[in-house]
């Protein structure tokens, strides 16, 4: 069965996001190939893409590798989208429609009750909806396309130390929501910044400068796994 050449990228992303290609390790187009059941032709797309999204590099003599961001790289995405996520949720309370916010609140409902179950796992994907849903409700897609890539590549570089299921987390959330149903641009911008502050100090840098490129590992994973949510 033939792959269309997004999903082949979606999932070449994910593994490396995972860690299943380590940084700086090869990216050979026989053996992906072999890896995700296509042929080469969705392979080399791929890579043309993630190279232009970032985590992909081309090397003379050694082709195409997964990059190696440095730690001021690292630190800049954090910063950057402590810039984005506000002006994001001010661009929703002017943007949003009631179906935005039907699955905002759904998702704060969702969050709160799991916070209370302490069903980790599904937090963290409930976090990712969350925001995501949040950058569409802003009405941009290019804003959204930033958003998204941002969260991948933080998602790819950082550990997070903190959980996103307590209770305070999801009740920024919902503050958030309230800002945006009301329309208060100002107040959903302000509560999103200091939310996004937050959370950026329990980030951890999965790697240091003195990190060796990784090599490849074993685990295997469909291909038409939903991407990775951050």
């Amino acid at each position: 069965m033939r792959i269309p050449a997004h999903s082949v990228c979606t999932a070449i992303r994910d593994d490396i996001v995972a860690g299943v290609h380590g940084r700086g390790s090869r990216l050979t187009e026989e053996l992906l190939a072999r890896r995700y059941g296509v042929s080469r032709v969705p392979v080399r797309e791929a890579l043309r893409t993630l190279e232009a999204e970032g985590f992909v590099v081309t090397r003379r003599h050694a082709g195409a590798c997964v990059a190696e961001p440095t730690e001021q790289e690292a630190a800049d995405l954090l910063e950057t989208r402590t810039l984005l996520e506000p002006l994001g949720a001010s661009r929703a309370a002017r943007r949003r429609t009631e179906a935005h916010l039907k699955v905002l609140r759904g998702l704060v409902r969702l969050g709160q009750e799991r916070s209370r179950q302490g069903r980790g796992e599904d937090l963290r994907a409930l976090d990712g909806w969350f925001h995501e849903t949040l950058a569409q409700a802003a009405g941009s897609p290019s804003l959204t396309a930033m958003l998204t890539q941002l969260r991948r590549k933080i998602a790819w570089m950082y550990l997070v130390d903190a959980p996103t299921g307590g209770v305070e987390h999801w009740a920024e959330h919902g503050a958030v929501v309230d800002a945006v149903a009301r329309g208060d641009g100002d107040r959903a911008r302000a509560l999103m910044a200091l939310h996004v502050e937050r959370s950026a100090a329990a980030h951890r840098l999965r790697f240091t400068s003195g990190d060796h490129p990784g090599g490849v590992r074993n685990a295997q994973r469909p291909v038409n796994m939903p991407s990775l949510r951050h």
